[in-house]
């Protein structure tokens, strides 16, 4: 049975929230060092990721990486890994909890528990401008999943075998050498790179609207540990109708690696956690 709105429901309404995570206490990156770590770079490698697929790429710790819209309005999934252990992979959930629902300059990507260390630092971001709008939505978001081939037919009762969950596991297992099912459980909650999202303010659900993104734009990564990447180019084009289509207009993403002439003065690749895991035994 419903209750009624208790006699103090406006007080405890007002009651002010308090930050889960605060991070000042955390080490921070040191985004100057970076920066300055970027001079005279060279680029030493580059991937292209057709329309509706997804390709793998490996950024040795020190380096960087860099995401790049060159033909038209394109969201891009990303997934990163350990490269010498997948069970080491992003955790988007817990990056969310420190950084906030949407990341740009200075933000961390975390991996998973029981690692829970940096993966890759945010260093530039050509999006940055766009901030929040007047509806919440923001860009490069930690909130959504990934278009997945599940809830597709759970909604439509269609299948459809180009969902970025799909082009994710197949880029993953053609880099293993390994059987789709068996990589599968790899493959996780994604950095939704270019991705205009929200949440709506009356009913709280998850909304997604036209890209900003344009050619030239880029999200740029230093890679914290050395890494195993996946990026799909999402099926829905900028995402401003739907993001599992055949018909929507997609284009390719760029990925361009850079090593720098000499690591970030001062940085050194974060050790895993250092919790005991005795768990209070």
């Amino acid at each position: 049975m419903k209750r009624s709105e208790p006699q103090d429901a406006e007080v405890r309404r007002k009651i002010p929230p308090v930050i889960c995570y605060p991070i000042h206490t955390m080490p921070r990156p040191h985004l100057a060092a970076y920066q300055a770590a970027r001079e005279g770079w060279e680029k030493v490698d580059e991937l292209m990721v057709p329309p509706r697929d997804a390709r793998t790429f490996t950024v040795p710790a020190g380096s960087f990486f860099r995401i790049i819209s060159i033909q038209g309005p394109q969201v891009g999934d990303l997934n990163l890994w350990a490269v010498d252990d997948i069970s080491e992979r992003f955790y988007s959930g817990k990056t969310r909890a420190l950084h906030g629902t949407h990341l740009s300059t200075g933000d961390q990507l975390w991996s998973c528990l029981p690692y829970l260390r940096p993966m890759a630092t945010i260093t530039h971001d050509t999006l940055d401008w766009y901030g929040f709008d007047e509806f919440g939505g923001s860009v490069h978001d930690v909130i959504g999943t990934r278009c997945d081939p599940y809830t597709h037919k759970l909604l439509s009762g269609h299948e459809y075998h180009h969902c970025c969950h799909s082009n994710l596991t197949r880029a993953l297992a053609d880099r293993m050498g390994r059987a789709m099912d068996e990589v599968e459980p790899a493959v996780h909650d994604v950095l939704n790179v270019f991705m205009c999202t929200g949440f709506t303010r009356d009913t709280g659900q998850y909304f997604m609207k036209a890209s900003p993104v344009r050619p030239g734009d880029s999200l740029e990564f230093f890679a914290e540990i050395d890494l195993l990447g996946a990026l799909a180019a999402c099926p829905g084009g900028d995402c401003s109708s739907e993001h599992s289509s055949d018909v929507a207009a997609c284009y390719p993403l760029l990925v361009e690696t850079y090593r720098p002439k000499s690591p970030p003065q001062g940085w050194t690749s974060p050790a895993r956690n250092a919790y005991s895991r005795r768990h209070g035994d």
